[in-house]
């Protein structure tokens, strides 16, 4: 059975130096979940303006639901400038405000949020007070056992302690990188070791009554951590996969959905850890965060390994 599965946040368009891509961790996140089967949900806001109504044909050319994207009379379709250095890893500049800044709790959003299976929101689209309001009545608006998925996804100053603070709390999950992790143990008042990945993911599982913390690496896999009431953590490494990277925009998204499918379906940490792995390398050896498969997804990815 299809579950119902919102990326929350920002929908934008990315300008690369050769090309202009959509993008958000939302759309991103949401499209790859519609290709594993299940119903990939967009829950963003864009400009009454020319792209804004490009991103709402892209995201339907992406087959994703857009039923619940909001439209903006007052502010533009939000953007951002990419750079990417030798190895396709990239930088941005992050237009504000947008639209994307004016999330609008509504009848309809409080709807999808008692409906949906689970959610996925990040740190970015709470920058502003209005937004950040917004995304958390949605997360808290969730029926009991809907999977909330806090992806930190830091952003230059888009952030605080409070908002990383808060928003794990509401989080069953949460995924970070290797890189942003240090900066979130800096925030809290906790040790934290370099290095000490696991010690850090125990922390932060004790501190916010987190079901699962997620570490991602690059391309050295990642590190899950997960906690059951009255047993010990349970933990998976994961060396990943060795692919040509094309660029890295969307991978850490495509993990996500790859790890929110399997967790969905009840799957052990070692195979969330291999279909997360698999999905993040596949989408960061294609050019662009939404690329099409050339044959089924089993199959690419499957290749990708």
């Amino acid at each position: 059975m299809k579950k119902k599965v919102v990326g929350l946040g920002e929908v934008l368009w990315d300008l690369l130096p050769e090309r202009t891509c959509l993008g958000g961790a939302p759309a991103n996140f949401a499209y790859i979940t519609t290709l594993m089967g299940d119903q990939g949900i967009v829950a963003s806001r864009v400009g009454e303006d020319s792209r804004g109504a490009h991103a709402l044909q892209r995201m339907k050319e992406l087959r994703l639901d857009i039923d619940h994207v909001q439209r903006d009379e007052e502010h533009s379709t939000g953007t951002v400038k990419v750079e990417l250095d030798g190895q396709g890893v990239a930088r941005f500049e992050i237009a504000h405000p947008v639209a994307w800044d004016f999330l609008e709790w509504t009848a309809d959003w409080g709807q999808l949020a008692e409906e949906a299976d689970a959610v996925c929101f990040g740190s970015l689209a709470q920058r502003s007070g209005e937004s950040r309001a917004t995304i958390r009545q949605f997360v808290q608006a969730m029926r009991p056992g809907a999977v909330k998925v806090f992806d930190v996804n830091l952003r230059q100053s888009c952030y605080s302690q409070e908002v990383l603070a808060e928003s794990m709390r509401l989080a069953d999950i949460v995924k970070l990188n290797d890189e942003e992790l240090p900066k979130v143990m800096s925030l809290g008042d906790f040790q934290f070791s370099p290095g000490d990945e696991l010690g850090a993911a125990r922390q932060l599982i004790g501190e916010y009554d987190l079901k699962l913390v997620c570490i991602t690496r690059g391309g050295r896999g990642s590190l899950l951590v997960s906690s059951a009431p009255g047993r010990d953590v349970e933990v998976s490494e994961h060396p990943g996969f060795r692919v040509r990277v094309a660029d890295t925009v969307g991978a850490g998204d495509a993990f996500t959905a790859g790890l929110v499918h399997e967790y969905l379906r009840g799957a052990a940490l070692g195979q969330m850890s291999e279909v997360a792995n698999r999905v993040g390398a596949w989408v960061a050896s294609e050019v662009g965060a939404t690329p099409t498969p050339k044959s089924k997804l089993e199959r690419v990815l499957a290749e990708v390994g």
